[in-house]
Formats: structure tokens, C-alpha cells, sequence
């Protein structure tokens, strides 16, 4: 599917804003308070994602998905940032990882991921390894033509029961200018694997319903045919679902710090103190009007990397940025957000705790703010040689 005209974009966007309000907003109060999705929401919206052809829309047209490129895509993205994530992660776009499929990888787990009749897990994170990827524990050694898996992944999110993780494991070490760095291989490795304990983890507070994954791997035999892209190319791999998955974050974060604030602008505007709307007050109005500003310089940043990203030329410091600026703007906003609303903005009845808890979440995964101000000091200062 290519979108060219206003018109197309137009209509996209209505689509999907109406797809979220009428299939999304309605559960997300039931969906907080209960703490997961019901399956049978779930699949009602995961249902009228395939009707809309949503379902899959990142991916190429060639392999069953809608083709979109990432400028629709970022658009699509904002709007689903409306609502909680435990919901709108129904609608499913597979990672884009999976297009490094082969041969039979392509009938096992690429097409049914397209038909929605497999989900799957990115499986990056360790307890001992956050964000230092390099300190990861689990590791895959040779055995014949098989790989014998070992370790333990954490904080793995997704909205329901997987059918099969993609697994990032030390193979080996190479030697690099920099010392030694560990050779990281990806791998499909599906549930139900003799050694393979997939089980819900820890409850967050932000985007409740959204679940957790803890997976643990004891000696599980697989097969090469399990290997996901190249041996020792793992991490190249990843780094191109990192780098776009940090500018829809940013497209989320614009779209709901937009409800955020519009819901504020509201409540200030009919809220009186003093025999006066409280957003005439500056230190109220202010509050929106600095909301607005880095709103509107959030949609600029996003808008310019996915330009870049379209024509290839997106570094990892652009997505870092995006990820930064996007996910404090949204912070911040939802912090006012609390304070224009006072007390009501922590009572329960109000949805603007939950937008707070929820937006707090933003600033940690897919990598932390630290994180990221890391990977733009690193692009400032190396090509200075230090």
C-alpha cells in the first residue's frame, strides 16, 4: 500500500482515531483496574485491526502485510499513543525482525505472525543486562549442527501468551579494536521447547494489562534452521527494529501527551477559582502554552527523522534524540496535567493518574534517557577521537 495524497492521509488517520476511540477508549478504565486485557477484548480488536488492514501494516505487501512506509506508519503510531499500550498492542504489527526469515522460517513463523496466527516475543533484556547488552548472561554454544541455549530474559513485554521468542545469546567473542566484544546471534525459539519456561513476570504500574514476560532457558536444543539472520549478526539485526521502535515511541508520546493536554485545556478553561477560569491565571496558562511548544517541537523532531529514516539516512544519535525529547516532553506534560487538575488530577475517577503512571514508563524502555544521552555524546565526541 503506498500513500501519497493528502486525501489517502486523511483517511488513514480518521481511520485509525476512530478504530481507537470506539474499539480502545472504552476498556481502558476496566482494563487498569483489572490489570490485564480479557481475551475476548483483545481479540475483538484484534479482529477489526484485519478488517480495517491495520493488522500487519508494517510490513511489506509481499509477505501478506499492508506496505506501509514509515511516514504513514509514524501517523498510525501517534494515534495508537492515545490509548493504553496493553490495548492498542492488539492491533499487531510483528516486528520487522522477522523479515530476515528464510526458507522455512518464512511458513513457521513469518506468515502466521502476518495472519495473526502466531505472536511473538522480543526477547533482548536480562536481569543482569539491561541496558549493557554486552553484559548479557545467556548464551548458545555449538553441539553438531544444533545450539544448545542457556539463561534467562526479563521484562519481555506483549500483550498475551507468546507462541515463539526471538532470543538474542552470546555465540562467542571477537576481538575488536575496542577489546574483546561478545558475538550475539539471534534465534527462534518457540514456546512449548523442551528447557524453555515462558512465564508472566512482574506487574508495572504504567500501562497495566500490559504484560511481562520472564523466560528462561535451560540447555534447549535447537536447531541451525533456528537461527534468525546470520550467526554473530544478532545485534546488527536488532539494531534496526531499536532505531525505528525508538521514533514510534516518540510518535506515541506525541499522541497522547495531545490527549493529555487537551484534557487539561478543558479543565482549565471551565475550572473557576477566584470567579475566574483557572487557565487565565499565568501560572496555570503557562503550563499549557510551554505544553504546546515542546508539543509541537516533539511532532517536528519525529517528523524529520522519519524523513531521514525514509531515505536511509536515520543514525542512531536522530533516534536517540527522538527518544529523549519525546518521552520528557511527555512526562512533563502529564506532570502539569496533574497539577492543573489538582487534587481530582490523583483521584482515581479522573483518567489523568493513569496518563501519568503510564507516561512515566516512557523514559525507561527501549532504552533510558542515560542511555540514550550516551549514544549522542558518543556521536559528538568520536569522530573527534575520543
Amino acid at each position: 500500500m503506498t500513500i501519497e495524497t493528502n486525501h489517502e492521509i486523511d483517511l488513514l488517520v480518521s481511520t485509525v482515531r476512530r478504530f481507537v476511540e470506539t474499539e480502545m477508549f472504552p476498556h481502558e478504565e476496566e482494563v487498569d483496574r483489572m490489570g490485564h486485557v480479557p481475551e475476548d477484548i483483545g481479540r475483538a480488536i484484534e479482529a477489526k485491526s484485519k478488517e480495517l488492514g491495520l493488522f500487519a501494516c508494517n510490513l511489506p505487501e509481499e509477505v501478506g502485510g499492508g506496505g506501509l512506509s514509515y511516514g504513514p506508519m509514524s501517523l498510525i503510531e501517534r494515534e495508537y499513543g492515545k490509548t493504553s499500550h496493553a490495548l492498542q498492542s492488539w492491533a499487531a504489527r510483528p516486528t520487522e525482525l522477522l523479515m530476515a526469515c528464510e526458507g522455512d522460517q518464512r511458513e513457521r513463523y513469518l506468515f502466521p505472525a502476518v495472519r495473526g496466527d502466531k505472536r511473538e516475543l522480543f526477547a533482548l533484556s536480562e536481569p543482569d543486562a539491561g541496558s549493557d547488552v554486552m553484559g548479557m548472561k545467556s548464551n548458545a554454544r555449538r553441539d553438531g549442527d544444533d545450539w544448545i541455549l542457556n539463561g534467562s530474559k526479563h521484562f519481555i513485554s506483549g500483550p498475551c501468551m507468546p507462541d515463539f521468542a526471538i532470543v538474542f545469546a552470546a555465540t562467542g567473542e571477537d576481538e575488536t579494536p575496542r577489546g574483546p566484544r561478545k558475538r550475539v546471534t539471534a534465534f527462534l525459539v518457540d514456546v512449548g521447547t523442551d528447557g524453555f519456561d515462558c512465564r508472566e513476570g512482574t506487574r508495572c504500574i504504567s500501562y497495566r494489562g500490559y504484560k511481562t514476560f520472564e523466560l528462561h532457558f535451560d540447555d534447549v536444543r535447537l536447531s541451525k534452521a533456528q537461527v534468525l539472520g546470520e550467526e554473530g549478526l544478532g545485534l546488527d539485526l536488532a539494531g534496526k527494529w531499536l532505531g525505528m521502535g525508538r521514533i514510534w515511541v516518540g510518535a506515541t508520546c506525541c499522541g497522547k501527551a495531545e490527549r493529555i493536554l487537551d484534557m487539561a485545556t478543558n479543565w482549565a478553561a471551565t475550572r473557576k477559582q477566584f470567579g475566574k477560569p483557572i487557565g487565565t491565571f499565568q501560572a496555570t496558562g503557562f503550563r499549557l502554552a510551554d505544553g504546546a511548544i515542546n508539543l509541537r517541537a516533539a511532532e517536528l523532531l519525529v517528523k524529520d527523522a522519519v524523513a531521514r529514516a525514509e531515505k536511509g539516512e536515520m543514525s542512531d544519535a536522530d533516534a536517540a534524540m527522538i527518544k529523549v525529547f519525546c518521552s520528557e516532553m511527555l512526562n512533563k506534560i502529564a506532570d502539569d496535567a496533574v497539577q492543573i487538575f489538582g487534587g481530582m488530577g490523583l483521584m482515581e475517577e479522573m483518567p489523568i493518574q493513569r496518563f501519568w503512571r503510564d507516561s512515566r514508563l516512557e523514559r525507561i524502555w527501549d532504552g533510558t534517557s542515560e542511555i540514550q544521552r550516551h549514544i549522542i555524546t558518543r556521536s559528538i565526541l568520536r569522530p573527534l577521537g575520543a
